[in-house]
């Protein structure tokens, strides 16, 4: 079968090849892929790639049919469309079949493109652990009374993270720096919006509020660190998937506020027994999708799974401007 990997940092160095088809074991399924989104992570991995002759297979997010069965697998039947974003340890999802645990996947939207699918899951499977596991937000529950500050608020998690905080009642206000990224997040469902290159503390208080309950990091860390600190209540909680490098956490301390990592490939790396609430975010996201209640945030699609398409697409996301997600259709 045709597969797409790279050989060393380079994107000149993505190849196709041809890599021999695997049996799916134990709980994993066989999917024929269909469709692709390009993340960040997939560039962060490429360039951490040291030179080699078995090329490296990128790809975390897929949309497809499921063509076979582990032993132990049960979820799914054959010929059912699923999406998922797969598992960091494992050859990912720039490949004609890829296998993968049933656990983190789930059906595919019946009502939604393979296109506006395809686009959401890594994204999604990231805010929603950041909301509802790392800021402890309880949707069913009450929450008018909180604020959230998105930092990097047009990004792909900052799409969907305003969405979900918005459905579970909180005021979002969500940093964007031009006026179309303005307009997104506003009809994505922020309450508020400030400009990240901006004076962010100045901002806030002009709105009204000295305060926020729950901050999260989606850009560099560092030069908003003192905003951060300053903007964040007492006893609130700051969470991020972005590396702290000249920041100091302890600056927290004072204010006793917890701070939480967000990594959304952890459950499936260490193979936790939470790793099947993964499957759970992805049902709810389809229901979500084909009901209307979230928006897709696709914004391009390339047509054509083949190796110009791949190293097109990723040159958009490398160049650090798009909004929303780009995604190669079969």
């Amino acid at each position: 079968m045709k597969a797409y990997g790279v050989t060393n940092s380079n994107l000149d160095s993505m190849i196709e090849f041809d890599k021999q088809m695997e049996t799916p074991q134990g709980r994993d399924i066989l999917v024929k892929i269909l469709g692709v989104s390009i993340n960040p992570v997939d560039i962060a991995t490429r360039k951490k790639v040291q030179e080699t002759k078995e090329p490296k297979i990128l790809g975390y997010d897929g949309y497809g049919i499921v063509e076979a069965l582990g032993p132990e697998a049960s979820k799914f039947d054959v010929g059912e469309k699923v999406f998922f974003a797969g598992d960091y340890t494992r050859d990912g999802s720039y490949q004609e079949y890829e296998i993968i645990d049933e656990r983190i996947v789930a059906r595919a939207p019946k009502e939604t493109s393979v296109e506006k699918s395809v686009a959401m899951p890594l994204v999604t499977l990231t805010a929603s652990e950041l909301l509802y596991e790392k800021l402890h937000i309880n949707p069913a529950m009450d929450n008018r009374d909180k604020t959230i500050l998105i930092i990097n608020g047009a990004g792909g998690v900052g799409s969907i993270a305003i969405q979900l905080a918005h459905l579970a009642g909180l005021k979002v206000i969500a940093t964007a720096s031009t006026d179309e990224k303005v307009k997104w997040v506003k009809d994505l469902g922020a309450d508020l919006v400030v400009n990240h290159h901006q004076d962010l503390i100045k901002q806030v208080h002009d709105l009204g509020i000295e305060n926020v309950d729950y901050i999260i990091g989606l850009s560099d860390n560092d030069p908003h660190w003192q905003e951060i600190v300053e903007l964040i209540k007492p006893l609130g909680i700051f969470a991020t998937i972005t590396n702290l490098r000249e920041s100091q956490v302890a600056d927290l301390k004072q204010k006793s506020v917890d701070f939480a990592w967000e990594w959304m490939f952890t459950k499936a790396k260490f193979k936790l027994a939470a790793m099947s609430t993964q499957g759970e975010y992805l049902e709810k996201l389809a229901d979500g999708l084909d009901k209307g209640t979230i928006d897709s945030t696709v914004t391009k699609v390339f047509h054509g799974f083949n190796l110009d398409n791949l190293k097109r697409a990723t040159k958009l996301v490398e160049a650090g401007h798009m909004m929303g997600k780009v995604v190669v259709k079969a």
